[in-house]
């Protein structure tokens, strides 16, 4: 299937047409940004490691019972998936505590949860993606009360799916971010990417990070921390 118009460029991807309106190529890149934007910069190579590594991992959540966009990887950069409206709601669990609930709660990173937190913050670039519950979303009819019990569910079963795979990588799966989309029949399924971009890995031995936060808090070795986590998962292919 080839690529017709382009019809959206975010941040991390574009997304382009194809001659089948049930389906559209994303195209990843090496850009990166943190903050909502306002720190820019590239990681080398990083587009194909994203998209290697999630259409890698929407294989095993399919196993698993997840419904994912995901229909065949094209080429190092490029998948084809279904068209989806995405659901304007940013999902995200954690495990642990790091980044801005540390931050926000006043508390140190790193303590582990009895049980994942799931939190809602709204899809939105202008307010800067606040966060809100699921009687906001309500509200703002983002999306009904039956559509958000399913993304909680299958928020929660992609953590326990993939806590425990990312365990036998000596990878401990801190938090992550997701995004879901309704297809044209109107069923929801996992969208966007899970990838270093959107979780937080760390080493399970010595607590190194191995995600975009080597970015965002310029740590170094952003590039060998993307690469260590392709080797980790696909064993370097």
């Amino acid at each position: 299937m080839e690529k017709t118009e382009q019809l959206y460029e975010g941040k991390a991807k574009k997304v382009f047409a194809t001659d089948d309106k049930d389906y559209v190529i994303v195209s990843y890149k090496d850009d990166a940004t943190a903050f909502n934007g306002l720190k820019k910069g590239t990681i080398a190579g990083k587009g194909v490691i994203n998209n290697k590594m999630s259409n890698f991992l929407m294989q095993i959540l399919e196993k698993h019972g997840v419904e994912t966009h995901f229909v065949k990887e094209l080429s190092d950069r490029d998948t084809l998936v279904k068209k989806v409206s995405i659901v304007p709601l940013e999902v995200i669990i954690r495990n642990i505590s790091a980044g801005s609930f540390a931050k926000r709660y006043g508390v140190d990173e790193g303590i582990v949860f009895d049980e994942p937190t799931i939190e809602f913050s709204y899809k939105n670039d202008e307010l800067g993606d606040p966060l809100l519950n699921s009687y906001h979303a309500l509200a703002l009819k983002l999306a009904t009360k039956a559509e958000i019990e399913k993304i909680k569910s299958m928020a929660f079963k992609v953590n326990e799916v993939l806590k425990d795979y990312f365990k036998k990588l000596n990878v401990t799966l801190v938090d992550f971010k997701l995004e879901f989309g309704k297809t044209s029949d109107g069923n929801i399924v996992l969208a966007d990417e899970i990838s270093p971009d959107t979780c937080r890995f760390w080493d399970s031995t010595t607590g190194e990070k191995l995600d975009k936060d080597r970015f965002r808090r310029d740590l170094g070795g952003v590039e060998d921390a993307y690469n260590e986590m392709m080797r980790r998962l696909m064993g370097g292919n």
